[in-house]
């Protein structure tokens, strides 16, 4: 069954990661389209249709965020906080990736309403592996609630 408009935010800011997230995500034949913000202004600009994302017909709501934590713009924190915060975006599901095993930055993103906290691998195969393994829960495996369902 195809899904063209299955779609994953993905916000990060270094080009390599999402570079490497993008091809995971290639090579793991998950049908989706991920679309890249490249700090959390654009994110939140992404999920609220505003900026570039504004006017016109609203950009498809993405069936999962994954969010990186050290962010230029608004940080990672921040916009896990307002997506929580907003009905557009309550019910998305947020996997945390980040390069940090601090236990406050682990509690924090939990408290704020992360569905995962996933630490980076180094090595890609590890990497594509932890992208494919996380595409497959989120897209296939987990089922949304009716509301998130109903947006995208």
């Amino acid at each position: 069954m195809s899904h063209p408009t299955r779609v994953i935010l993905l916000v990060e800011d270094s080009e390599d990661d999402a570079d490497l997230t993008a091809r995971a995500f290639r090579n793991s034949g998950l049908e989706c389209k991920l679309v890249l913000a490249r700090d959390g202004g654009e994110a939140l600009d992404y999920i609220f249709a505003r900026g570039e994302w504004g006017g016109g017909s609203p950009a498809p709501a993405p069936l999962l965020i994954l969010l990186d934590l050290k962010l230029p713009c608004s940080s990672g924190f921040e916009v896990l906080r307002q997506l929580r915060q907003s009905r557009e975006a309550e019910h998305i599901p947020i996997v945390v990736m980040s390069c940090s095993t601090e236990a406050s930055d682990i509690a924090t993103s939990y408290a704020l309403g992360a569905n995962s906290y996933i630490r980076k691998p180094v090595d890609f195969v590890e990497f594509a592996e932890a992208v494919d393994l996380i595409g497959r829960y989120w897209l296939s495996l987990n089922r949304l609630s009716l509301a998130t369902s109903e947006r995208a």
